[in-house]
């Protein structure tokens, strides 16, 4: 039976000259895990939020939703509340109180259930998510991962029939992605909550579903199991790009196109293992920036952000040199927006220096020394009605105007309210208004989140073409497939410092867990492979005799 079936769907946003949803027709099985992907913009989250009355966006509407064959619309908002849970794409978004007992028990005080079912569910809750060592904390103590993970667990608490999700582990780093994503299956499979969640992020997602739905301009293009949707997308569409890298690297090698396809880090190792490849290293590269003076300098840097509270940076030390790429990568809450924070002037250490050109620096206004920073919430650059608008509050050169909104894709948005924009829109809507503000030293804090990959190659380049005019780039990301191909040094933050930075390769080739996909794959053969395109290629060399 489907718990949800929706019938003919089609809408589109206030003043938009097309639709953003277009004749949707989909059953979700009773008890399924539906994935649901594709390019920014092609209407996931859009799809998703009809789903739940309170959240349907205003627009032109046609066709229905049912869930158990009853119209969404004839449900009361307290029950849609209790049976339809929805966890959003940035944490913060969802919770509403002070303490994490307290976020627990927020949907159950708001059904109106008594204190004994309460304490039982919550408790309950905290448990089976292992929430207990922070029960009675301070959601502002919380990492991304633990927010993120709480508003899974506060929704839970009042069992839900269906758990919506959209983007969850975007602001998350791998390990606590992987996590996260771990619960939400153990919920369907243990539970038999049925489960439809959007995602950019493939790699594991896409393996844990039971049928995927692949979008493209509102409309459903694909709609099997995983592995057939893997060996039916065309190499030359973009959402192929998204796939697991075990999926690509068969899709690009192996030409019997009657074998299964590898959906699994392990099933990919075991591909490239049957080829019976000989061994073969690649070298590390160079890098020239790290020869020169440094235009960025941190000098055991230390913050807290309460005088009586805990140092979050611990003696940071760092050295952005100028026309390179610099990404900071590890766990939520390490430190990471905090070390951009006291660069960008909006926090001073009490402790340690910050020169700029070899000028040490005691209080400053980025704007002074043309640092551009984008925080992890997009909307905050956002102040005017329209994406256009916003963008001439920058500037009204026309030409300068005409070549970013070329150079980021958003002619298409110019006309909409920057909040009604998918999360990659924004991303893209929110780089370009920095960029027109020419920084010299721009600091990008998770700038690849609600990106698309196609769209992630060409904002590579354009960063790269940034450093080649002598732009120096300090990043922040969880997405370390980014990383490895586009940054010139990578460091590891843990525990508010720097603990090792190199060149990518070197980087990520020592590591186990943040390392990418394709050095998982193929470490045992091509050692210091780290990008899916270098073992392909590689695979290519050795099968024709090259």
């Amino acid at each position: 039976m489907a718990t949800l079936r929706i019938e003919n769907l089609t809408f589109r946003y206030p003043k938009s000259d097309k639709n953003a949803l277009e004749n949707i027709n989909l059953d979700v099985r009773d008890g399924e895990f539906m994935l649901i992907c594709g390019n920014s913009g092609c209407g996931k989250s859009t799809l998703l939020r009809h789903f739940k009355s309170v959240l349907t966006p205003y627009g032109e509407r046609t066709g229905q939703v049912f869930i158990n064959d009853k119209p969404l619309g004839e449900y009361s908002d307290r029950e849609q509340a209790s049976n339809i849970g929805f966890v959003m794409q940035h944490p913060d978004d969802q919770i509403v109180t002070d303490k994490v007992w307290h976020e627990l028990a927020f949907g159950l005080e708001s059904l109106g259930y008594d204190q004994t079912t309460m304490r039982l569910r919550v408790g309950e809750m905290a448990s089976y998510f292992g929430i207990q060592n922070w029960f009675y904390k301070s959601v502002t103590e919380l990492s991304g991962g633990q927010k993120q993970l709480l508003n899974l667990a506060s929704i839970m608490a009042m069992n839900p029939q269906i758990l919506i999700l959209d983007e969850p582990t975007s602001q998350l780093d791998p390990i606590a992605a992987s996590e996260f994503l771990n619960t939400v299956k153990k919920i369907n499979t243990e539970l038999g909550v049925t489960v439809i969640m959007t995602e950019h992020r493939l790699e594991e997602a896409f393996c844990i579903a039971d049928r995927t739905v692949v979008m493209k301009n509102g409309k459903i293009e694909l709609f099997d199991t995983p592995q057939e949707v893997s060996k039916k997308i065309n190499i030359e569409e973009d959402v192929f790009k998204s796939l697991p890298a075990s999926a690509r690297m068969f899709r690009l090698i192996e030409t019997n196109k009657s074998c299964d396809c590898p959906l699994t880090v392990r099933d990919g190792r075991n591909f490239i293992n049957s080829l019976n490849l000989k061994g073969e290293k690649l070298e590390s590269k160079e890098n020239n920036a790290v020869n020169t003076e440094p235009v960025l300098e941190l000098d055991e840097c230390f913050f807290r952000y309460e005088k009586q509270g805990n140092d979050i940076l611990k003696g940071v030390s760092l050295k952005a040199y100028k026309g390179e790429i610099f990404c900071l990568v590890g766990g939520n809450g390490t430190g990471k927006s905090t070390t951009l924070s006291i660069i960008s002037g909006l926090n001073t250490p009490y402790r340690g220096k910050i020169k700029i050109n070899g000028k040490v620096q005691k209080r400053f206004q980025a704007r002074d020394y043309k640092i551009g920073a984008l925080c992890q919430d997009p909307r905050t650059l956002f102040v005017k009605n329209t994406v256009l608008e916003d963008l001439k509050e920058i500037t009204n050169d026309e030409k300068k105007l005409k070549d970013i909104i070329e150079l980021m894709n958003i002619r298409e948005l110019l006309g909409s309210h920057p909040f009604d924009l998918s999360g990659g829109e924004q991303q893209r809507t929110a780089i370009a208004k920095l960029l027109l503000t020419e920084p010299e030293i721009l600091l990008l804090d998770e700038p690849t989140k609600g990106m698309d990959a196609s769209f992630k190659e060409k904002f590579g380049s354009m960063l790269k073409n940034m450093t080649s005019k002598g732009i120096s780039i300090i990043m922040v990301s969880h997405d370390v497939e980014f990383a490895a191909k586009y940054a010139d040094r990578c460091g590891l933050f843990f525990d508010g410092t720097i603990i090792s930075e190199n060149e990518p390769r070197t980087f990520f080739a020592k590591n186990h867990f943040y390392t990418t996909a394709a050095n998982r794959i193929a470490r045992s053969v091509f050692e210091n492979a780290v990008l899916t395109e270098e073992v392909v290629a590689l695979c290519r060399k050795q099968r024709q005799g090259l």
